[in-house]
């Protein structure tokens, strides 16, 4: 239990982080970073459904896109803002990290598998944003309206 709180709060702040770095406004701050808690959260949670790696980081993604793209029509921003900074805990990056290290030791096999997994992993990322996105874009048109507004550029000219 220590450790997935652990595993929680380290999503929270990594987000939070990137978001700074990404000089997200104060008052968004909080929620651009609950959306990295949130999907690292449901990453966990599959965890327990499945050991497809590839089903957690989709369903995590989903999740994610969905809750940025609610929370960018509520906040009136744009949901980049809240998609970029939410997926910071679901980047591959040790898989990438242990693809490279097969790759200079000179394992080819192993090198092969590992990056067809880090492949397969970032492809479901990118899938698991891309459907519900479609889905609100569609819902969007369909209603007629601009039911978002881009946010007001801040004194650096950034609509962040």
């Amino acid at each position: 239990m220590n450790e997935i709180i652990l595993q929680l709060v380290t999503a929270f702040v990594g987000s939070f982080a990137f978001a700074l770095l990404f000089r997200v406004r104060r008052e968004r701050l909080l929620p651009a970073s609950l959306g990295g808690l949130l999907a690292w959260g449901v990453y966990l949670l599959m965890g327990a459904l499945t050991d497809q790696e590839v089903v957690r980081y989709f369903v995590a993604s989903v999740v994610l896109t969905v809750y940025a793209e609610t929370l960018a029509r509520l906040v009136r921003c744009p949901a980049t803002l809240f998609i970029v900074t939410a997926s910071i805990p679901l980047i591959p990056g040790g898989s990438l990290y242990q693809t490279m290290e097969y790759f200079m030791r000179n394992d080819l096999e192993a090198f092969s598998r590992q990056a067809l997994t880090t492949v397969l992993l970032a492809v479901a990322l990118a899938v698991g944003m891309l459907f519900p996105t479609a889905i609100f874009q569609l819902l969007h048109k369909a209603g007629g309206g601009n039911h978002t507004a881009a946010a007001p550029p801040n004194e650096k000219g950034n609509e962040l």
